[in-house]
């Protein structure tokens, strides 16, 4: 079982089968906040929904095609952080995250998403990290751009969120920076 400790408040850990309940219900509790930039809420709508989200996570962390982590802030589970997208071939990975409401604004995702940069490029041996953030979510930029990562650009029209496409700016950061 995958477990990474960030520091005496934060660590990440593969969701298991035990986890969905507590997953599901901070899915649920956050749902109207994460509905402004998350398309995928409407397809979670119970318990087992997430049991297959966590289920998926696993497979593609068995294949070392993805990692999908549960965030823990003081052993409660927070959010979800990890890799969307693993690239073996070109050395990349893409980072994803989120948040429920009541755990914003305590550094918890800076911290998360510095430790994911830090795993991916120090422990995989990665050369490329990338997050993007649709356009207008100006909180979920502001954690690339803290931790030094460079705009690169914007794919148009690069994600459908319920009743109309945003774009995505593109933040990425090399082994070498």
């Amino acid at each position: 079982m995958f477990v990474h400790k960030i520091d005496h408040e934060l660590s990440l850990k593969l969701a298991g089968p035990e986890d969905a309940d507590a997953l599901f219900h901070l899915t649920d509790g956050s749902r109207e906040h994460l509905r402004e930039w998350l398309p995928w809420l409407d397809s979670t709508k119970t318990v087992e929904d997430t049991k297959s989200f966590i289920q998926s996570g696993r497979q593609g962390f068995s294949e070392n095609k993805s990692m999908t982590t549960m965030v823990l802030y003081n052993g409660a589970i927070a959010g979800t952080a990890g890799f969307n997208e693993i690239d073996h071939t070109n050395r990349i990975v893409k980072i994803g995250y989120w948040l429920g409401r009541e755990f914003q604004g305590k550094g918890i995702m800076t911290r998360v998403a510095q430790a994911l940069t830090d795993y991916a490029l120090l422990e995989l041996n990665m050369n490329r990290v990338e997050i993007r953030v649709a356009e207008g979510n100006e909180k979920s930029a502001a954690i690339p751009k803290r931790l030094g990562f460079k705009k690169e650009g914007t794919i148009r029209g690069a994600e459908w969120l319920y009743d109309h496409y945003v774009n995505h700016t593109i933040y990425g950061i090399l082994a070498e920076e």
